[in-house]
């Protein structure tokens, strides 16, 4: 499904957050705090089109390798930090995901997640998620030409764990430091944790 709409996977993403999406790339680099190791090696797990990584160009040592995230084919603590945006929740098993993340860290390195949450407030939650079931699907399948990718979106989201379910989860397997920030109204989070 990713390969199809691969080609426009940025520019909707852009067109549907109302380009609200390059913030929440560079609030989850910023929460990464590379500066402390600028010559370090760093995981962009889930990485896609290399958006988060690159900045479309801006980090020309970067490297793409095709991987299961279940089984990543590097060694115990190799990365100074890692990074996901709106990728956890497509994995087949969320908690061996995040514990293989964590393996590969090294001690006191950062794993950042970027990922949509649903609003509490509830007038915002009703108008986001009308947004979300009807507007969101019919706009992406127009510009992908995928016809089941946009409506998997909203229902991956609405499975994910809540923030402090999520955050729970970081916990539960080694993660200290654990936090989130709610961003734009509750439409997305911010997860951070240290390994």
């Amino acid at each position: 499904m990713f390969a199809a709409i691969a080609p426009r996977y940025d520019l909707l993403n852009h067109l549907l957050s109302l380009n609200v999406d390059r913030s929440w790339r560079r609030a989850a680099v910023r929460r990464l705090a590379w500066e402390r190791r600028p010559d370090g090696t760093y995981l962009d797990l889930c990485a896609g089109t290399l958006d988060l990584a690159r900045g479309k160009g801006k980090a020309p040592r970067a490297r793409a390798v095709g991987a299961d995230a279940l089984t990543l084919p590097f060694a115990d603590t190799r990365f100074d930090g890692a990074m996901v945006a709106f990728g956890v929740r497509n994995l087949a098993d969320l908690d061996a995901g995040l514990r293989e993340t964590h393996r590969v860290l090294r001690p006191g390195a950062r794993f950042v997640v970027l990922e949509f949450t649903t609003p509490r407030f509830a007038p915002l939650r009703a108008l986001y998620l009308f947004y979300f079931r009807r507007v969101l699907p019919t706009i992406g399948r127009a510009v992908s030409k995928h016809r089941d990718a946009y409506t998997y979106l909203p229902e991956s989201v609405l499975d994910f764990p809540d923030p402090d379910a999520f955050a729970r989860r970081l916990e539960g397997v080694g993660f200290s430091n654990v936090g989130y920030e709610i961003l734009t109204g509750g439409i997305c989070a911010l997860h951070h944790g240290t390994r």
